[in-house]
């Protein structure tokens, strides 16, 4: 895991493919909800709005993994099949692998739960 305090030098510490990737993710992330800010919380990139994390992602040993709302995950398990779903993290090898319009959809809906 990075010990790096800021997102931009925590994505150029990845090898290249990994780089671009979570490049991609982040774009999406402040693309979708552009009112998130954007941390460092337990060493990865994080994502809060309205005081709550939105998100988060990471790039692991073996994988690379997004964490979002348990519940918004649970609800979308069927169209995230053949990816490795835990409670509130979506773990992928390729970032090709990751449906970005779900994620997408996942992302505006969590945002929709929280402002009520």
């Amino acid at each position: 895991m990075s010990k790096s305090k800021a997102v931009n030098v925590y994505i150029q510490e990845q090898d290249p493919e990994r780089r671009t990737a979570l490049e991609e993710l982040r774009k999406l992330v402040l693309e979708t909800v552009p009112d998130a800010v954007e941390t460092m919380e337990y060493r990865m990139p994080a994502y809060d709005y309205a005081g709550d994390m939105l998100c988060a992602f990471a790039s692991q040993k073996r994988y690379m993994s997004l964490y979002m709302d348990t519940h918004v995950v649970d609800e979308h398990r069927y169209q995230l099949r053949g990816l490795d779903i835990g409670k509130s993290c979506i773990r992928f090898k390729r970032f090709e692998a990751l449906p970005l319009d779900e994620v997408e959809l996942m992302l505006r809906e969590t945002v929709q739960k929280r402002q009520g």
